[in-house]
């Protein structure tokens, strides 16, 4: 399949150096140019281009930059895109911490919602809900136990199926996260955010966020003892197994 990754922070590097070991067809771009992700391509296998390279002839493309720069992207950059394809949104709203505050999403917009607006096109919401360090780290073949799950959320049928094994092939289970409007289920301090769980919890997650409590949590307490966490610079590891305890402390199933 050939794929675009927009943006190759650490869960755009970490799909497109997954797909590609996998024998996708990987191209990868960021804001500053081909010569910006030149290296990282060649160490992954990918091909290094701009971010229109990225979206031509390309059957899914990936979207993994800060979550404004949706805003940002050129208006004409689907314009020779293949017909049908996959969009798939992973970022994440951080207002006040590290994104300035969209009204749109303050007064109640779905995250992904306001990013296919943006875009002009249907997209898909995959790969937010689980940290860096599960994503390259904790993937397990189909069948294993205690294998974790990642949710998508989008409105095409076809294109889902596309997305949700691209969930398979990183090494997760995709579970079925509704709709494109159904998508603030998964945002930041939901119940199925970053908690590191299997299909069941994960379904549980879904259908227990209650729409309004999760913005007050991320905006409150979970912004407070996330910076804690980071106060004495502990190992990835350390920190992501503090992050999934105070993201299941915050809202237990």
């Amino acid at each position: 399949m050939k794929i675009g990754v927009i943006g190759i922070g650490e869960i755009g590097g970490t799909i497109a150096r997954r797909l590609s070991e996998n024998g996708h067809s990987v191209r990868i771009a960021n804001s500053r140019g081909p010569d910006a992700v030149k290296r990282f391509a060649g160490e992954i296998g990918a091909r290094p281009t701009d971010v229109y390279g990225a979206v031509e002839g390309a059957e899914v493309v990936l979207l993994s930059m800060p979550f404004p720069a949706a805003a940002k992207l050129p208006r004409d950059l689907f314009d020779q895109a293949t017909d049908g394809v996959t969009v798939v949104d992973t970022a994440n709203y951080y207002p006040d911490v590290r994104d300035p505050r969209i009204a749109e999403i303050d007064a109640g917009m779905p995250e992904s919602v306001w990013v296919s607006r943006q875009l002009g096109r249907p997209i898909f919401k995959a790969f937010n809900s689980i940290m860096f360090y599960a994503l390259s780290e904790l993937g397990k073949s189909v069948g294993s136990r205690d294998r974790l799950a990642i949710p998508v959320a989008g409105d095409d049928v076809q294109g889902k199926k596309i997305v949700m094994g691209l969930v398979n092939v990183m090494g997760f289970d995709p579970v079925d996260g509704g709709g494109l409007e159904d998508s603030w289920r998964q945002q930041p301090s939901t119940p199925a955010y970053c908690c590191d769980y299997g299909v069941d919890k994960t379904r549980e997650g879904i259908m227990a966020a209650v729409k309004g409590k999760a913005e007050k949590i991320r905006d409150t307490v979970w912004r407070e003892q996330y910076g804690k966490l980071f106060a004495n610079k502990p190992a990835y590891a350390e920190v992501h197994a503090a992050v999934i305890a105070l993201n299941r402390s915050l809202n237990p199933l």
